[in-house]
């Protein structure tokens, strides 16, 4: 008996999600080198067939331009992998206040992420490395028109990871896909937390399924030439923008605001990197192609600008590379001032900065709300006065916006999941990377004492009153030996984990442990333990 697509996606979901579990069971056990030494094989394996995936990619979509895909590969892996091979991610990763708190790093579990056909191979892998480096397991959920290139990918993550000594059955690709596959799979009981890249409709459904998630926002990209930029390189910056990967990035610029002054010079710019300018019946002819019936046609996503000008009947230059309409309205009754997932660029014309910034804050709340904005401009003041006042997270300045919102030209955290703040409806308004993956619990020691050793209650004064609330009855000898029994502390958890000392560098590379099949490698201190520091130390 057969069962319907829907049935199958179901429980292949609850299927992967268990032996995902499973798994992750096991590696959660792992110490920090172990971890570092699979996730950088992970990225390794992923960077060494970066071109291969774009290909493949790009063939089974039909979305963009694979030579750009081969760079996202390349960020998605080497890049991102550069960006977090130092943080720890397991045991005792942090202590201040001279020891009075410890942190302690955790694994979150299995996460549920949702893979868009846009970058079906750049964010799963991904993905997949900022999971497991915080000692989680993944199952992702591709898109129905993706999910070759999203499933190979993966593939070569996984054999590389277990080849590394990672657990089988860590990373998984779901094959059959449906909506309701995917509302299986991020509200299964073992699913820990949800990674939401996609469409606004499937990011809301991953926020309402009562898990963690972290959700991306639409793009809707305004950038603005302001009359101090260097015109020359601010043009040449939005057009590299516009036509990366032929616009599907939803950090892509989708409108230009040029200052007025500047406007001429930025025009002709414009036609020099492949700028053709659609005016009178072209740009009604346009706007109809783009946006039928005003909604975006989804079958003109990431392909090229000829392609498009031939489907709308524009005759524009074989070497065009981004078709462009002046408009002069935000809203529903200008469809072309939305985002548009393609090289199709929408240029304004604003008297100004504050008339640039009133233009931009109108096309982030029409729809790219907490997503990112850039600014070309060499006056600080209006750069801070943008930064200050715009509702948008990430605000690039005086670079490419598509790759620089990811991190890919500036020092932003490596990531291909933007959090658009809680003004977009998410949690989070950061580069979500593997920091975020990672539940860190505190271990808090007393330094404000009610009580003293013999169980008498201490004066309260100091706390009660403004100002420093420090007692002064503690003496050098209680904090001294309160020190040294939170470095005996320190000390055997640093140890169960594998981390270096906080502040110290080893004078060589540690050796890398052999991870053995089946056997379970303890990180954390045991009850047996924990009863002989209680008894051999008394904290004062």
């Amino acid at each position: 008996m057969t069962l319907d697509q829907d049935l199958q996606s179901m429980q292949e979901a609850r299927d992967l999600v268990k032996r995902a579990h499973e798994a992750y069971l096991e590696y959660k056990q792992f110490t920090q080198a172990q971890v570092d030494t699979i996730v950088e094989a992970m990225a390794r394996a992923g960077f060494d067939n970066a071109e291969r995936l774009a290909k493949m990619a790009h063939e089974e979509t039909g979305f963009g331009r694979w030579q750009d895909k081969v760079v996202k590969n390349v960020f998605s892996t080497k890049h991102v992998w550069e960006s977090i091979k130092d943080l720890k991610t397991v045991g005792m990763v942090r202590s201040y206040k001279n020891g009075a708190v410890i942190e302690i790093a955790e694994p979150m579990g299995v996460v549920a992420a949702l893979v868009p056909c846009t970058n079906p191979t750049s964010t799963a892998m991904y993905k997949a490395i900022i999971a497991l480096k915080g000692r989680n397991a993944i199952v992702a959920s591709p898109h129905p028109r993706s999910v070759k290139s999203t499933t190979e990918c993966l593939r070569v993550l996984d054999e590389a990871a277990v080849k590394a000594g990672a657990p089988k059955g860590l990373i998984h690709c779901m094959q059959h896909v449906s909506r309701e596959g995917t509302t299986e799979l991020m509200q299964q009981k073992r699913t820990a937390v949800i990674l939401a890249t996609g469409s606004t409709a499937m990011v809301r459904a991953a926020q309402s399924v009562g898990k963690p998630a972290f959700g991306v926002g639409a793009g809707n990209v305004p950038a603005f030439i302001e009359r101090t930029a260097n015109v020359k390189k601010a043009v040449a910056d939005v057009m590299t923008g516009k036509k990366f990967d032929n616009g599907v990035l939803c950090s892509t610029e989708a409108s230009v605001i040029v200052d007025s002054p500047v406007y001429d010079e930025a025009r002709e710019l414009v036609k020099q990197h492949g700028g053709f300018f659609c005016e009178g019946e072209d740009k009604d002819k346009l706007r109809r192609t783009v946006f039928p019936g005003g909604h975006l046609n989804s079958e003109l996503v990431g392909k090229p600008a000829t392609f498009i000008a031939q489907q709308a009947g524009i005759q524009c230059p074989p070497e065009t590379a981004v078709l462009v309409a002046e408009i002069d309205k935000v809203g529903r009754d200008e469809p072309l001032s939305r985002e548009k997932l393609s090289p199709v660029l929408s240029m304004f014309k604003a008297d100004g900065w504050l008339a640039g910034c009133h233009r931009c804050i109108e096309l982030l709340e029409f729809g790219g709300i907490g997503h990112t904005m850039a600014i070309h401009s060499s006056d600080k003041e209006v750069v801070m006065k943008f930064a200050l006042e715009k509702p948008a997270q990430r605000v690039v300045v005086n670079s490419v916006a598509s790759v620089g919102a990811v991190g890919y030209t500036n020092e932003l955290a490596p990531s291909l999941t933007l959090g658009p703040g809680t003004i977009g409806g998410s949690i989070i308004s950061e580069n979500v990377t593997a920091e975020h993956l990672v539940n860190v619990k505190r271990v808090a020691f007393e330094t404000k004492p009610m009580n003293d050793e013999r169980g008498s209650a201490l004066p309260q004064d100091t706390q009660l009153r403004w100002g420093n609330s420090t007692p002064a009855s503690r003496t050098r000898d209680e904090g001294q030996e309160r020190r040294s029994w939170m470095k005996e502390i320190e000390e055997r958890i640093r140890d169960r984990a594998g981390n270096p000392a906080i502040g110290n560098k080893p004078q060589q590379p540690a050796a890398k442990p052999e991870v053995k099949s089946g056997v379970v490698l303890g990180a954390g201190i045991t009850a047996e333990e924990v009863q002989k520091i209680i008894s051999e130390f008394s904290l004062k």
